[in-house]
């Protein structure tokens, strides 16, 4: 019977595993000191921008476009993860956001309609596009004044001088508009 046991525990593993590879996705083998199990984790796995919040997602959305439009950029890119991320809220439905994240290209050449990792798998082979937006939301549209600021670099380029000037610019925006204020006034 413990033999029996013992080659159930291995065999459902096993077809995970075969599972898995027929569906074409990369597993990895995960160890556990308990038990023997497998995890499946893909370099391919669903679109990380489709779980960020809509205020955040269109900023990401807007880098994406202006990205894929610029003549000089080669590659199609895809959101990677959130390095930072921060809004004030101004009040009266106003909200400044700024959004740090960084961008991984892809297999897929540049103009690409697919927007997600399973059709479009991540190169690894190229530097991660590191990217900075702010913008003015009013309710949940994106303002056109003052103007939305991006800015995005090979991650290798990057020096602390442009980190210190995005961070400064994101500022100047948020604070430029004032916050709005009621006065009392008496007679």
């Amino acid at each position: 019977m413990a033999s029996t046991s013992a080659s159930i525990s291995t065999t459902v593993p096993l077809l995970l595993l075969l599972l898995l590879l027929s569906a074409g996705t990369e597993p990895s083998l995960a160890q556990d000191t308990a038990s023997t199990s497998v995890s499946a984790s893909t370099s391919t796995s669903v679109s990380a921008s489709t779980q960020l919040p809509g205020t955040y997602a269109r900023g990401v959305e807007l880098v994406l476009q202006q990205l894929n439009s610029h003549a000089s950029v080669q590659h199609h890119f895809l959101f990677f993860r959130t390095v930072t991320k921060s809004d004030i809220q101004s009040g009266f439905g106003v909200k400044f956001v700024h959004h740090h994240f960084l961008l991984k290209p892809t297999v897929c050449p540049k103009g690409s309609a697919a927007s997600d990792a399973p059709r479009c798998p991540f190169r690894n082979d190229r530097p991660l596009m590191d990217c900075t937006v702010c913008y003015k939301l009013f309710g949940d549209e994106m303002e056109s004044s003052p103007k939305p600021y991006v800015h995005c670099i090979q991650k290798p380029k990057l020096t602390q001088g442009m980190r210190a000037s995005r961070i400064n610019h994101c500022s100047k925006m948020s604070y430029s508009s004032g916050a709005p204020t009621l006065l009392a006034v008496s007679t």
